[in-house]
């Protein structure tokens, strides 16, 4: 399953072409896409017209929707940021190391144009699209 980030929404409903919005474009209609909570709270954050905001809203609201942190994956997330830490990656988004820790965990991979996921892809196996 396939979790695209903020980093990625946020370009693609802004207009912004790169590999990753490309890459977003090309497989919309044909790879299982999975929204989870945190990235639905986050995306339509951004957008500071109601009709913007309800467009980005019914959009996310097509694909796949999981909730994303419960207790057993926080306290994994928490280890994952510690032992990052002691590499001497500093992680600047709890929410990036929850995303990530939920799809090291499930075995999803990412889309993403943010370097806070690099560590959890070097370090703990996160699977990365790299268009």
């Amino acid at each position: 399953m396939l979790v695209v980030d903020t980093s990625v929404w946020v370009d693609y409903f802004n207009g912004v072409e790169n590999a990753q919005t490309d890459f977003l474009n090309k497989v919309l209609d044909s790879t299982p896409i999975l929204i989870g909570d945190l990235i639905l709270a986050e995306v339509p954050q951004g957008f500071r017209y109601d009709p913007d905001f309800e467009k980005v809203r019914r959009t996310l609201g097509k694909f796949m929707q999981d909730s994303m942190v419960g207790p057993a994956l926080a306290v994994q997330s928490a280890r994952n940021y510690r032992f990052l830490r002691q590499k001497g990656i500093t992680v600047r988004k709890t929410i990036d190391s929850l995303i990530a820790t939920f799809c090291i965990e499930n075995d999803h991979e990412l889309l993403h144009n943010d370097t806070d996921f690099d560590g959890y892809e070097e370090h703990l196996g996160l699977h990365v699209i790299h268009p």
